[in-house]
């Protein structure tokens, strides 16, 4: 009798130890964590409001001996905007930093109405991404993400947006094939609505969430 309490014992001392393992996310060794590589686009639709700070506060004042930090150089990010430039141009947004560059291509202009098929003013655009991309010797992989906004069923968002992130990445592909630089490594995702750059409540900022991201790393120069 003592051998089999001391069995039954051992066993539920087993069992809780693996559902404490389950529960922290560790199963042979290996450890779940959550996907921490967003789009470059990732962010708040609505950003808080500056902190107020006083400009008297004493706690703004460095103590007696002590020194700044030295100088650092910051990643500083520029933003063209095209959306305004003739009507007749397709809207394009380039966001260019010190290690990133993103084209956002917007849907109503690349693709018909809840469509994932490219309208004839997309291949030029795609083109000459594909001309920028070889321009600059990347060799880093090209990310081709989809978005949408927040209307219809998250799972009609999440296909639509991944068929139209297909759909770019076809052509800029071929296009990169046929400039004599086909040795691009692509990671092709649909985001849905997910990852908003505008508000959803309004159709302006539904119209910018709409949109098919290609974002590549230049090399160092």
């Amino acid at each position: 009798m003592k051998r089999a309490a001391s069995s039954t014992a051992a066993s539920v001392t087993v069992t809780a130890l693996l559902a404490v393992l389950f529960a922290a996310g560790v199963v042979n060794g290996s450890v779940a964590v959550a996907d921490d590589n967003p789009p470059p686009s990732a962010g708040e639709s609505t950003p808080a409001p500056p902190v107020e700070i006083d400009p008297t506060s004493p706690g703004l004042k460095l103590p007696a001996g002590a020194t700044l930090a030295p100088a650092k150089v910051l990643d500083i990010v520029s933003v063209t905007d095209q959306s305004r430039v003739a009507a007749s141009q397709p809207e394009q947004r380039q966001e260019t930093s010190n290690s990133i560059v993103t084209y956002a291509l917007q849907a109503e202009v690349v693709f018909g109405k809840d469509s994932a098929k490219l309208a004839p003013a997309a291949t030029g655009r795609i083109q000459a991404i594909a001309n920028d991309i070889k321009a600059r010797h990347v060799s880093s992989p090209i990310r081709v993400f989809g978005f949408t906004d927040n209307l219809g069923s998250a799972e009609h968002g999440d296909v639509l947006s991944k068929e139209r992130a297909d759909a770019v990445y076809q052509i800029l592909a071929t296009e990169l094939d046929g400039l004599g630089d086909a040795s691009h490594t692509f990671q092709v995702r649909g985001y849905g609505e997910d990852y908003p750059i505008a508000d959803n409540s309004t159709e302006s900022g539904r119209q910018q969430n709409r949109r098919v991201e290609i974002t590549f790393t230049p090399p160092a120069a």
